[in-house]
């Protein structure tokens, strides 16, 4: 069973259920190069950056769909494609982000679709 949870609080009641075992898989789709920083560095101050640090202190496997992945990317606009060069400091970060235990970094719809595919037959074995 998949669950979506929206931040309309401040607190962040979903968290808890890490503890409890009730997930066995974190998938963030997409996150933006501030987002990354703030799990890199440990800052848990959103519902998002909150979910990934308990996911981590769970060790509950993560899937991040980081936006900011090449020097030059494409990216859609209101009126169209358009070029983005990330900074060298948001590269940075998603190579500390694939160093994290239990993480899994991907790069596109392909590769976050393939990673959840692989994660859903890894699943089978474990339980079945």
């Amino acid at each position: 069973e998949s669950r979506i949870f929206r931040d309309n609080t401040a607190s962040a009641v979903p968290v808890g259920r890490f503890y409890q075992g009730i997930y066995h898989t974190l998938v963030m789709a997409p996150i933006s190069s501030n987002t990354v920083a703030k799990c890199v560095y440990g800052i848990s101050d959103n519902l998002a950056t909150n979910v990934f640090a308990q996911a981590g202190k769970c060790r509950t496997y993560s899937i991040c769909f980081a936006c900011d992945t090449a020097p030059e990317l494409e990216s859609m606009a209101p009126k169209g494609m358009v070029k983005v060069f990330p900074r060298k400091i948001d590269l940075t970060n998603v190579k500390k982000l694939e160093k994290f235990k239990q993480t899994k970094v991907v790069d596109s719809m392909n590769g976050l679709k393939q990673e959840i595919e692989k994660r859903e037959i890894w699943l089978k074995k474990f339980y079945s």
